[in-house]
């Protein structure tokens, strides 16, 4: 029965996958293979580029040399004759040095690239903590030292393009590990324990991060984006993003607010408002989001109140439940969401 359970949520996951609008930013498989698109990526890329590059050569070697093995004929001999080895040991001298000069060549190479990854070329121009959930990411701006300047947001980085970020990587749970493809290699983020990154965009655009360490039923729904944008419009974006929940004014509003508060606001926060919980997403901005349960769903109404009502067939195992709503109340709790943008 538990396993029947398993394989049907398995199916259900994925045929929500499979129905879902596509993304407008997803890149091809091996985009990120292909293009880098700032400074702590495109050395890594070359190292990707330079590895393959040997590993073809030596498969390519080695066909060659069965190839070669394979059409050779020996001359004739007797079967019982014994006569002098041939010159095979210097074949095996050539191999054993040629090996060894490619694998010193590789780890040199690799050892070079990892120092030139390891720190940005400039100070960098903007710190921020990102923590990762079973399965979403808490993206902190500024600390609480300066609260006026501090916020919350959840799955959704952005940046200023050409500014060098730093990045503190928590974890909450379990091993996970940030990587943005495009951007920069990936680092673990790890239990009890600050791990550093930094990310720079050469260009304004939305790239693509995913977690890569496994870590349970929900691990391939655990993705988020990074904005990168021109540094007047980051400006912006975090100036509405400091700004906290305006007070609903319209009777259905407040009626949906009421039920925010009374079935959410134990794990979700909303600034200016009494729900602080910490658990989940900060939801004060909500709206401004391009998608929903880390890279799960796009973000529209529509979707939003399907998450709401429909998490665990959604996203079977996250923390999130499903909830049931009378019409009157979804309809309450929709036109109050809609007002956290």
């Amino acid at each position: 029965m538990r396993l029947a359970l398993i394989s049907s949520r398995c199916k259900l996951a994925l045929l929500t996958a499979l129905l879902a609008p596509p993304l407008a930013h997803a890149d091809a498989p091996l985009e990120y293979f292909l293009h880098s698109a700032g400074p702590a990526a495109t050395p890594t890329m070359h190292l990707g580029w330079g590895l393959t590059a040997m590993c073809v050569a030596v498969v390519a070697i080695i066909a060659v040399l069965l190839a070669g093995a394979l059409v050779r004929r020996r001359p004739a001999a007797a079967p019982r004759a014994l006569g002098k080895e041939g010159g095979g040991m210097g074949w095996i001298y050539i191999g054993v040095g040629v090996s060894t000069l490619a694998l010193l060549a590789s780890l040199f190479y690799t050892l070079v690239t990892l120092q030139a990854v390891a720190q940005p070329s400039a100070v960098p121009g903007l710190s921020i903590t990102v923590t990762a959930y079973d399965w979403w990411w808490k993206i902190d701006y500024g600390d609480d030292s300066d609260p006026a300047h501090h916020f919350v947001t959840a799955n959704e980085i952005h940046i200023p393009v050409s500014v060098p970020v730093k990045i503190g990587l928590k974890s909450a749970d379990v091993i996970h590990a940030f990587w943005v493809p495009r951007l920069a290699g990936k680092t673990q983020a790890i239990p009890g324990q600050v791990n550093t990154q930094w990310i720079q965009a050469d260009a304004p655009g939305v790239y693509r991060g995913q977690c890569t360490q496994f870590c349970g039923a929900q691990h391939a729904h655990m993705a988020f984006d990074v904005v990168a944008q021109p540094q007047a419009d980051f400006d912006a974006w975090r100036d509405a993003q400091i700004l906290q929940a305006a007070s609903p004014a319209d009777g259905q509003v407040r009626t949906g607010q009421k039920i925010f508060m009374d079935r959410c606001a134990g794990c979700h926060g909303v600034r200016g408002s009494d729900a602080v919980g910490v658990q989940a997403p900060d939801l004060t901005h909500v709206g401004s989001r391009r998608q929903l349960a880390a890279g799960t769903l796009t973000n529209t109404p529509e979707h939003l109140l399907d998450w709401v009502q429909h998490a665990q067939q959604i996203k079977p195992d996250s923390l999130m439940p499903s909830f049931t709503l009378n019409m009157q109340d979804a309809a309450a709790l929709s036109a109050y969401l809609a007002t956290l943008h």
